[in-house]
């Protein structure tokens, strides 16, 4: 890497007690609920609804990024969600939420590291705002059931399947209800990600295949042949293979992190120019602030639906003044890299 260049912090998926994801923790996590840092001004059903299938959209992963050398910035959320709706499973939405280090919902003192007394397991689907979230998804939850009012939903769609799986047996003892809730089949497996600096990899591991040891012995129609072979070798191979040997120390990381940074492309196909990232409604060009990896996929267990989401790289853009719009949730954006098939 370039003298004074960045280093990327890389984030793995592992397993953790329920509360240290909760989000007085201010937790970096796959699956689960969200951790909503901020809680006013949450993203409504519209905004976390699929923009190509309408349905709602799922929480795949939140990055705690605070901004040390800004006070409005002290806590700092990206907030990633995806669509898992076969046959669609293709959009994607992305929102930022910070805080100052005294606000409204949290201590001023850093949290504790030691489990809380209660260490129940049960799911906390109200905020310190007084909203109230979805009994599915976890978000905002506008939506009650209109029998009971104890239950809250983003959609009828979470109604349907809420009610489907339960709720309309404890729809009528509301004194027990809430504990209880069903595995809805929505949410993604709840893992931490747990971060470290990426280690300096040495440029010697780059290497062509070197053919020259075995053309000594053969003709040479079958030398020039090779040559034009080698020459040859695709602009998307090159991208392919410096992928594979930049992750090759680590290859189970599912995030690189790093404002600012320059991303690692799997395919030469589909990489955005600048003007197909918007700028932020604030006027500022965006950054890129990390980029999730395809292995992530192996621990989402996707495949059990079928038809399921998929990508190469999810490269994640955001202001790069980090510009405060209220208290509330600004949506980023989100750029996706489908892996090409290579015949």
């Amino acid at each position: 890497a370039a003298a004074g260049a960045r280093p990327v912090e890389l984030g793995f998926a592992e397993s953790a007690p329920a509360w240290r994801l909760r989000s007085e923790q201010f937790p970096s996590k796959v699956g689960g609920r969200p951790a909503w840092l901020g809680a006013a001004g949450l993203p409504g059903p519209r905004a976390l609804a699929c923009a190509l299938c309408s349905r709602p959209l799922s929480f795949l992963l939140q990055v705690y990024a605070p901004l040390p050398d800004r006070a409005d910035a002290f806590h700092r959320g990206i907030f990633l969600f995806c669509c898992r709706e076969p046959p669609c499973c293709a959009g994607l939405r992305v929102f930022r939420n910070q805080l100052p280090r005294k606000n409204d919902f949290y201590s001023y003192e850093p949290p504790s590291e030691n489990p809380p007394p209660e260490t129940g397991e049960s799911v906390c689907l109200q905020l310190k705002s007084g909203a109230h979230l979805c009994r599915v998804c976890g978000c905002l939850g506008p939506k009650t059931c209109s029998r009971c009012h104890k239950a809250y939903y983003c959609s009828k769609e979470h109604q349907t399947l809420d009610w489907r799986l339960g709720h309309k047996q404890t729809c009528a003892q509301p004194d027990h209800f809430d504990h209880i809730i069903p595995d809805h089949n929505f949410l993604f497996p709840e893992f931490e990600i747990v971060i470290e600096t990426e280690e300096e990899i040495m440029p010697e591991v780059v290497e062509k295949e070197d053919y020259s040891e075995i053309t000594g012995s053969m003709g040479e129609a079958l030398e020039e042949e090779l040559d034009s072979m080698a020459k040859h070798e695709s602009r998307e191979d090159t991208i392919f293979q410096k992928f594979k040997t930049q992750i090759a120390l680590e290859p189970e990381q599912i995030l690189r992190y790093g404002r600012g940074i320059a991303p690692i492309w799997i395919s030469g196909e589909n990489i955005p120019q600048e003007k197909d990232i918007p700028d932020c409604p604030c006027g500022a060009k965006r950054i890129l602030e990390f980029q999730v990896m395809p292995q992530l996929l192996n621990y989402l267990k996707a495949d059990r639906l079928g038809k399921s989401i998929d990508w190469g790289i999810l490269a994640v853009f955001t202001c790069a003044e980090s510009c405060s719009l209220g208290t509330g949730y600004t949506e980023e954006f989100v750029w996706k890299q489908d892996v090409t098939d290579t015949p």
